[in-house]
């Protein structure tokens, strides 16, 4: 299993139970597949470099997690069809040697 970052913007006009019953869904899907999450945190709303559609604003959520290769093609796949989600990244989170 490697370890992943999902980072992604919910519309600003969501309250904050709205964003964390999102947040709870993908990570509700992470688990399902296998994976374990270590951390879903909302960072603060916040203005968009542009508008993207539509919209001016929004709440930002990052998602630290580990899974199975096949789950980020599964979350990215929900989250671009997700009418909750204006953008999101996954990426691989690289271990530092120390």
């Amino acid at each position: 299993m490697k370890k992943y970052e999902a980072f992604y913007i919910v519309p600003a006009t969501m309250t904050d139970a709205e964003v964390q019953k999102v947040a709870d869904n993908f990570k509700g899907i992470v688990e399902k597949n296998g994976g374990t999450v270590e951390s879903a945190a909302k960072w603060d709303k916040r203005k968009l470099a542009y508008e993207i559609k539509g919209h001016r604003e929004g709440n930002y959520v990052l998602m630290h997690f580990e899974a199975p290769t096949t789950v980020p093609a599964e979350l990215n796949r929900l989250m671009r069809i997700s009418d909750d989600v204006i953008r999101h990244t996954i990426l691989v989170r690289e271990e530092v040697a120390s």
